[in-house]
């Protein structure tokens, strides 16, 4: 799996798209599923906070480390956050 660093905290990551979310569907552990919105995959998954989360294809899924901590990033802004270590 990829790693990136958040300035300076460093997370795994990987962007959800039609080829990689396979990997990112077993790379993550608890309570996720796919998912189509308007017959496009999508990934649903619960927050640590409790919260529904939703990444949409072209969307990061980022681990920060705690277990079960994944949130998705747009593309845009993970790009403009997050640098290749």
């Amino acid at each position: 799996m990829p790693i990136f660093r958040k300035k300076p905290l460093e997370v795994e990551a990987e962007q959800f798209t039609d080829k990689t979310k396979d990997r990112v569907l077993t790379w993550m552990t608890g309570n996720h599923y796919a998912d189509f919105e308007d017959g496009v995959p999508t990934l649903r998954f619960m927050t640590i906070h409790g919260d529904e989360a939703v990444a949409r294809l072209g969307d990061w899924v980022v681990k920060d480390g705690a277990p079960g901590a994944y949130y998705p990033v747009k593309d845009s802004v993970f790009i403009k956050t997050y640098e290749a270590v």
